[in-house]
């Protein structure tokens, strides 16, 4: 399965889509609010430009990449008006990979002018260009010393490619009765997402800082763990889900075995080194948080990230529309017996070196 080529969130704008199922990462933008604001007017304050180049990298088609651009927008102008300057001019990339629905994304941008003359009054004027970006942001997107801020939320969990390492082999599956780090995995399998993660996050960071000018700011929201190597919850409800189906001859056990979640959650230690290592970006801020939320509502939201993916992997409508049905139902049997499942997040703050 080629990631680049299948991922993207649920497309348009019905009961199963992105756009209607993106509630919780909603609620982690306006979680970080404060850091960003704060990345923003750190960034303006010391580079006063007539033009900000912005970039929403992992930007999907909800309405979440309005929210972003509303507040970044919101905290230049409130810091203009501090140091009596006029508002520059945005130039603003919304990156994802080439499957994601961008039609629904700009179709949905009058509706952005609408809420900022609503929040900031219907004499405020403000020059604003958005372009598409489509392609992968583990290669290279925009010209060197390009960018002077970037965001990304609950986009860089998801990896480049599944590791090569659980590929079936002479018919035996390495990752055998899981989609991702599950309870009977073996330590390998831990290792081998580890490492992909390791590799990817390296190289994002690599690619961006040619991008970067310097100085330039960045603040990057990834779900998270405490320990990786333990399981998700909501991976191993779907696993349960998945085997169930297996046992009663509906799926194929080498199908489910074949399929694997290309996502990491990393630990806060595992972010703060690497950005360390690499070495092109200096860390401001790592905050970690933690938010409670219902897991049936998690459970729609699961599908509008991984259905497109289930559908790459040769998964029919009728078996992923039964397969939702009962992982819902389980949720929905968890969140009775244990309340709302606890999300582990983090966020930095970095800038590109000089």
């Amino acid at each position: 399965m080629e990631v680049e080529q299948v991922l993207h969130m649920k497309e348009g704008t019905g009961r199963d889509s992105y756009a209607n199922n993106s509630k919780y990462q909603e609620k982690v933008i306006e979680e970080v609010k404060t850091i960003l604001e704060e990345s923003v007017q750190q960034l303006y304050q010391s580079k006063l430009s007539e033009r900000l180049v912005l970039a929403d990298l992992g930007c999907s088609s909800g309405p979440n990449a309005h929210k972003v651009l509303l507040e970044i927008i919101d905290a230049v102008h409130r810091t203009c008006q501090n140091l009596n300057r006029q508002l520059p001019e945005f130039q603003v990339f919304l990156n994802d990979l080439p499957g994601n629905d961008f039609n629904t994304l700009f179709k949905s941008f009058p509706s952005l002018w609408e809420k900022l003359g609503q929040v900031k009054g219907s004499d405020f004027e403000v020059s604003c260009f958005i372009n598409g970006t489509p392609g992968s942001f583990y290669k290279r997107l925009f010209p060197c010393s390009f960018l002077h801020f970037a965001q990304s939320s609950y986009s860089l969990q998801w990896l480049s490619q599944v590791p090569r390492e659980l590929a079936i082999k002479d018919g035996a599956a390495f990752n055998k009765g899981n989609v991702h780090i599950g309870k009977t995995s073996p330590q390998e399998v831990h290792k081998a997402y580890q490492l992909q993660f390791e590799k990817d996050f390296t190289l994002f960071l690599s690619l961006r800082s040619q991008e970067f000018v310097p100085g330039g700011h960045m603040v990057l929201t990834i779900p998270s763990s405490i320990d990786s190597r333990e399981p998700d919850t909501i991976w191993m409800l779907l696993n349960i889900a998945l085997n169930n189906m297996v046992s009663e001859g509906l799926i194929e056990e080498e199908k489910a075995d074949a399929f694997n979640i290309p996502m990491y959650l990393p630990s806060a230690q595992e972010v703060k080194k690497l950005i360390e290592i690499e070495g092109s970006f200096t860390l401001h801020r790592l905050h970690t948080f933690n938010m409670k939320w219902d897991l049936k509502i998690l459970a729609d939201g699961v599908r509008a990230g991984i259905e497109p993916l289930l559908a790459s992997s040769a998964f029919e409508g009728a078996i992923i529309d039964d397969l939702f049905r009962r992982f819902e139902e389980i949720a929905t049997n968890y969140h009775a017996d244990n309340g709302e499942v606890k999300l582990h997040n983090l966020v930095v703050s970095v800038s590109r070196n000089n």
